[in-house]
């Protein structure tokens, strides 16, 4: 057994140990746990090399791209807590600041698979609790200041985590076409 299948059976077991959710937020939680498992499911049996491997012409690999995931469900989940000040201002971000945002799109050297796909899991199971123990799915914070937010907008919790599925169901199917160009192997299909 690959140290990513025992990343990804231990995720799937760390999952079940979150708060049950009922309703809607078992709905919600479902989604992003089916989304989930597609992204982490591409990974498989691949080696730290061909994780952080660009196989397209932008900056994506399956390394980076689950880093990117879990760096969004963190930071959304940090937003229904605590609002907009946890993703700063994205209209005074510097050349810098852009190009350490690139850095999360890329498996960077000293990073693993199994180190992402850990992290990955960690962020999940936050997100599951919160989304298990929150007051209220129809509070709403005001969205922060970036090019592709409406001024002024406000989200409900429920609105980010679809926003959060979105985003991973998104990503999955990036990944499920790079880990095709990589090695054939196909994910969904």
């Amino acid at each position: 057994m690959s140290e990513t299948t025992i990343v990804n059976e231990s995720a799937t077991r760390e999952l079940a140990d979150a708060p049950a959710a009922v309703g809607e937020r078992a709905d919600l939680l479902a989604m992003l746990a089916h989304q989930r498992h597609f992204l982490r499911f591409t990974t498989r049996d691949l080696t730290d090399e061909q994780a952080g491997q660009r196989t397209t012409a932008s900056e994506l690999s399956l390394g980076g791209l689950i880093k990117h995931v879990t760096a969004v469900e963190r930071t959304w989940a940090d937003f229904i807590l605590d609002g907009p000040s946890v993703m700063g201002d994205f209209t005074t971000m510097t050349e810098a600041d852009w190009v350490r945002r690139t850095d999360e799109f890329r498996l960077l050297p000293g990073e693993t698979l199994a180190g992402v796909l850990s992290d990955y899991a960690e962020a999940a199971r936050r997100t599951d609790g919160l989304v298990a123990t929150l007051d209220d799915l129809d509070a709403t914070q005001p969205l922060p200041k970036a090019p592709w937010f409406e001024p002024g907008a406000r989200w409900s919790t429920r609105r980010v985590l679809m926003h959060i599925v979105a985003e991973t169901a998104q990503h999955a199917g990036h990944a499920d076409i790079i880990r095709e160009s990589l090695d054939g192997a196909r994910s969904m299909g």
